[in-house]
């Protein structure tokens, strides 16, 4: 069996170590490289930000602006992953390519990664999500760019349930999380678990003054001490080659609160009571987080779509409320509306038209079904069912979601929208759509219906308005 070498830091064997490939540029070649501007065309007071282009040029613009370069508390990027596909939605139109690969694709987010470090305040975190595909690539990326001493944690996340595989090897269930920090003065959250029960029957002990369950502890621990620790206590020495884990005044104030244990020989142990446990520290092995395709809950069918809870815990930990998070890779914006409902500010980053049509569904509408979203394009032919929608040109479902019918989802309107001076002409027919339909929908919260009208959906959309209003119903009914 293998055995660490003692008083040897883990940190010294990796020092030094870089990864070289043709291609690799130099950190000042990318942060002086080329600039786009970005035109506002929404404008909102909060702070947040949605901007839509490359996402290199979007970072680069960022470093121009005092309110964003350091100030960023976390950062939480999802990339394509290399594997060498084109994801599309159920229309065929494309929501992003995945067809970068080796040096290429190590340069391709390495970039990014410097820039993203200037965006980073001292007390900022970085998670970087990954598949086995490049992970350990990524890791000696992120050792040159972010320091070895700044690694926290490689975190395994179980991502969805056994397959059954054909190939000769194990089943692939899991995907990684790089956890950096860009100082050791980082914002940390800590977040924990509650007891389990077996954890719980260990305080089997209860007080019969209070009722409360407790378990004994030593007040002992290994190793001699020549100060205050290591001295007599009510005529004691701690035992041989032992010190007290406090202080002889200390170990005083709590026999005095009776946090003491007396045995029936005098030998003193520390009660440990069950209602005072936080719980226990989380671990780096994730198991309760599988994709959202993979769990019932609620989602935007998105490509490769985050389950909303992953980013509760990586937001809750590494920033507070106010804080700026950062997602350049924002695909169907979870880590932008979670970010929004745990009262952070945010800045997002996508150049897909589908990307772009989903974040703002998603804001207006919050979560729930909003269309048919394939992962690959060769599922298209596999006989996925087409269902018919009422408004087929937003990709979504045939009936209002819950969540804005009973007021639970307040739509997400006070945020800035940038879009980069080369960007294609639909986008600008996406974003003028969700104007009109948002200025609609302000005038009848009871009632919002985006405005559509395409003759295809004329059924559709009088068998829902029959459903909503007696008085259209009369009027349908009287046409037939």
């Amino acid at each position: 069996m293998a055995t660490g070498v003692p008083n040897k830091s883990h940190h010294s064997r990796t020092e030094g170590t870089c990864i070289a490939y043709k291609g690799k540029e130099e950190p000042s070649a990318i942060l002086n490289g080329e600039r786009v501007p970005f035109q506002k065309i929404h404008s909102g007071t909060s702070g947040k930000c949605l901007y839509f282009g490359e996402n290199l040029l979007g970072l680069r613009e960022l470093l121009s602006d005092p309110d964003v370069v350091g100030k960023v508390t976390l950062v939480y990027i999802d990339p394509p992953f290399s594997t060498q596909g084109t994801f599309l939605s159920r229309k065929q139109q494309k929501a992003y390519e995945d067809n970068l690969s080796g040096a290429r694709y190590v340069e391709h987010l390495r970039a990014r990664l410097i820039l993203l470090r200037e965006l980073l305040s001292d007390k900022g975190s970085i998670y970087l999500h990954l598949d086995e595909n490049m992970v350990f690539e990524m890791k000696l990326i992120m050792d040159e760019v972010f320091g070895f001493s700044n690694y926290r944690n490689l975190i395994v996340r179980k991502k969805c349930n056994p397959k059954n595989y054909t190939r000769k090897a194990y089943g692939n269930i899991v995907d990684f999380i790089l956890f950096y920090s860009k100082t050791d003065n980082y914002v940390w959250n800590r977040p924990v678990e509650s007891l389990s029960e077996e954890s719980k029957r260990e305080y089997h002990y209860i007080e019969s003054q209070t009722g409360r369950r407790y378990m004994k502890v030593p007040i002992h621990a290994p190793g001699t001490r020549n100060g205050a620790t290591g001295r007599p206590w009510r005529g004691m020495l701690p035992p041989p080659g032992k010190h007290w884990q406090y202080t002889p005044k200390t170990l005083d104030e709590m026999d005095a609160r009776g946090e003491i244990f007396w045995s029936g020989n005098g030998n003193p142990r520390r009660k440990v009571y069950l209602d005072e446990h936080s719980g226990v520290g989380l671990q780096d092995i994730w198991l309760d987080f599988r994709d959202a395709h993979n769990q019932n809950i609620k989602i935007t069918g998105y490509p490769t779509e985050k389950n909303p809870d992953l980013l509760r815990r990586i937001i809750g930990a590494s920033s507070n409320p106010g804080d700026l998070v950062l997602d350049c890779f924002v695909g169907s914006g979870t880590t932008l509306t979670v970010a929004d409902e745990m009262q952070r500010r945010w800045i997002g980053m996508d150049n897909s038209l589908e990307s772009l049509s989903t974040i703002l569904k998603r804001f207006e509408r919050g979560l729930f079904p909003m269309g048919d979203y394939v992962q690959q394009s060769q599922d298209i032919t596999e006989g996925i069912p087409q269902q018919p929608t009422l408004f087929d040109t937003l990709d979504a479902g045939a009936t209002l979601p819950a969540s804005i019918e009973n007021g639970e989802h307040k739509p997400i309107e006070d945020f800035s929208m940038f879009v980069a001076k080369d960007a294609p002409s639909e986008v600008y027919s996406i974003i003028t759509t969700w104007k009109q339909r948002n200025n609609l929908l302000g005038t009848h919260k009871s009632k919002k219906l985006p405005v559509v009208s395409e003759p295809t959906n004329f059924a559709n959309i009088c068998y829902q308005l029959h459903r909503r209003d007696k008085k259209l119903a009369k009027i349908i009914d009287s046409v037939g």
